[in-house]
C-alpha cells in the first residue's frame, strides 16, 4: 500500500526556530536531512512585527508581508542575505534579527516533487494562460502584486474556480473574476481579461502553487460541527505547519500553527497570517499523527455549517513506505 510519496518531509520542508543577535549569521536547520530553501517566512515571535517573505525567484534582495497590502519592496543583506545549502543567512536587521527577540522560519523548497512551485509574471489586461512546473494540477494558489499595494489572492479548491479569499484580511471568499473561472491544469492556470487585481497591464506578480503529494502535503476543507469535542481533519501525516481560514464568514483570521514553537496538544501556539500578533496566543487543537482536531468553536476554527479551508505540511507521514507508523505530538 502507497502510504505517501514522500518518506523524507525535512528534504522539502522545515521550521526553524532562532534567536536573534543583530549580527550577520547564518541559520542552520535543525532536520536531520539538508535542505537548500526557495521560499523562507520568517515571523517574529515576541512582538507585533509584521511578516515576512523572501523567495529564490524574485531574489534575495525582495521582500513581501503577507499580513499587508504593501507593494514588494527592496532590501539588502542587512535583511536576507542568502539560500544556504542547509538554510538561509541573514543580516542585522531589527525585524529579522534582534537581539533577545526570537523567530520562527517557514522553510519550502520549491520542487515538482514536493508539489511547490514558484513563478513571476507580468500583468497584461488580457485572457492568460500562465505555465507552471509543477506536472501536477494546483490545488491552492497564491498570488501577490510586486509593483503596487494591493492584496494577497487565493484560489483554494475546495472553493471552486469562480472564487477568491484573501490571504491579508479576515474576509470570506467571494465570487471573482481574478481567476477566469477555468480549473487549473497540470502545465497552466487561467487569468481574465479586464482589470483585475491578478492581472493589471503592466503591472508585475508573484505566484506560489502548491500540488497535494500523499503523505506530505494537503489543501483541503473541512465543516465545522460547532462541538467542543472537536471537528477531527484527516491529512494523512503528523502536520509541521497548519494554516486554515474560515471562507465563509469575515471577522475570521487566517490561522497559523506548527511543529516548533511552544505548545503541545490541546494548547497550540499560533499565529495569524493576517495580522502582526505576537507568538504567546494559544488555542485549543491538537495536532495528531494522521491529522488534527479543532477543539474551538470560534468564528476562526469550528463554527457548525461553515466551511474551512486549509494547508498543511508533514513532520512525519502517518505511514512511512517501509510501514512504520508515527505517533501524536
Amino acid at each position: 500500500m502507497a502510504y505517501t510519496a514522500i518518506d523524507d518531509p525535512e528534504a522539502y520542508f522545515q521550521v526553524k526556530l532562532y534567536a536573534g543577535d543583530s549580527t550577520n549569521h547564518a541559520i542552520t536547520l535543525d532536520g536531520d536531512t539538508d535542505m537548500q530553501p526557495d521560499f523562507v517566512w520568517i515571523k517574529e515571535t515576541d512582538d507585533a512585527i509584521n511578516h515576512y517573505v523572501f523567495d529564490s525567484v524574485r531574489g534575495v534582495g525582495k521582500k513581501l508581508s503577507p499580513n499587508t497590502s504593501s507593494a514588494e519592496s527592496d532590501s539588502d543583506s542587512t535583511w536576507f542575505a542568502s539560500f544556504d545549502s542547509d538554510g538561509f543567512s541573514i543580516g542585522s536587521e531589527d525585524n529579522i534579527n534582534d537581539t533577545g527577540d526570537n523567530y520562527v522560519a517557514w522553510c519550502w523548497k520549491e520542487s515538482a516533487t514536493s508539489g511547490f512551485d514558484i513563478l513571476t509574471y507580468t500583468g497584461t489586461g488580457s485572457d492568460a494562460s500562465i505555465s507552471h512546473s509543477l506536472s501536477a494540477i494546483p490545488q491552492m494558489i497564491i498570488v501577490k502584486t510586486r509593483s503596487a499595494t494591493d492584496g494577497w489572492h487565493v484560489y483554494h479548491e475546495s472553493m471552486g474556480n469562480d472564487k477568491n479569499i484573501k490571504l491579508n484580511l479576515t474576509a470570506a471568499n467571494y465570487t471573482s473574476n481574478n481567476w477566469k473561472k477555468v480549473d487549473p491544469t497540470s502545465s497552466v492556470f487561467y487569468l481574465k481579461s479586464g482589470t483585475y487585481d491578478t492581472n493589471i497591464d503592466t503591472r508585475t506578480y508573484v505566484a506560489y502553487l502548491f500540488a497535494a503529494k500523499q503523505g506530505f502535503s494537503k489543501f483541503g476543507s473541512y465543516e465545522g460541527n460547532g462541538n467542543a469535542d472537536g471537528t477531527f481533519v484527516y491529512t494523512g501525516f503528523r502536520p509541521a505547519f497548519l494554516m486554515f481560514k474560515n471562507a465563509d464568514a469575515g471577522s475570521s483570521n487566517w490561522q497559523i500553527y506548527d511543529n516548533k514553537r511552544h505548545g503541545y496538544n490541546s494548547a497550540n501556539e499560533l499565529f495569524r497570517a493576517n495580522a502582526n500578533n505576537a507568538g504567546a496566543d494559544v488555542d485549543p487543537i491538537d495536532i495528531l499523527s494522521n491529522g488534527f482536531k479543532q477543539l474551538n468553536t470560534a468564528a476562526s476554527n469550528n463554527v457548525s455549517g461553515q466551511t474551512y479551508i486549509y494547508m498543511a505540511f508533514a513532520e512525519a507521514p502517518f505511514v512511512n513506505s517501509n510501514g512504520v507508523p508515527c505517533n501524536a505530538r
